[in-house]
C-alpha cells in the first residue's frame, strides 16, 4: 500500500467506489484496538446479484487506483462472485451477496471492533 494514503482516505475512497455501483447494506469495521486483528479496517457491502457484486469489484478496483494510486494486493472470488475479497494490506473488503453475508455474518465475528454504518445516498 502507498504509504502516503492514510487508511481512513483509503476507507474513504473504497466506500465510494462502492456508492459508485450502488453497493448496498455498506460497514466498516474498525479493528484498531483487537491485538489478534488480520488488519486494521474491515469494509464489507452486499450487491444484489454475481453481476452486480462484480461490478462492485470492478469499480472499488478501478477507483481506488484512479484516485489513490493504491492497488489491492490480492484479489479472490471473481469467478463465481458470491464473494469478492480485496486486501489492501490495511483494509480488507468484502462484497457479497446477501445469502452468504447472512450465512458468514462477519460483522458478528468481529463484533468487539468499532463499527460503522453507511446509509444509502
Amino acid at each position: 500500500m502507498n504509504k502516503d494514503i492514510s487508511t481512513k482516505k483509503l476507507v474513504d475512497t473504497i466506500v465510494e467506489g462502492i456508492r459508485n455501483r450502488k453497493g448496498q447494506r455498506i460497514v466498516a469495521i474498525d479493528l484498531k484496538k483487537i491485538p489478534e486483528a488480520p488488519v486494521e479496517v474491515m469494509v464489507i457491502a452486499e450487491g444484489t446479484s454475481n453481476t452486480h457484486v462484480s461490478a462492485i469489484a470492478d469499480e472499488v478496483d478501478d477507483y481506488v487506483r484512479t484516485t489513490t494510486h493504491v492497488h489491492p494486493l490480492a484479489m479472490v472470488g471473481q469467478e463465481v462472485a458470491e464473494w469478492i475479497a480485496m486486501d489492501y494490506g490495511t483494509v480488507f473488503v468484502h462484497i457479497m451477496q446477501r445469502e452468504p453475508r447472512a450465512f458468514y455474518d462477519i460483522e458478528h465475528l468481529w463484533a468487539d471492533g468499532k463499527i460503522k454504518e453507511y446509509g444509502e445516498e
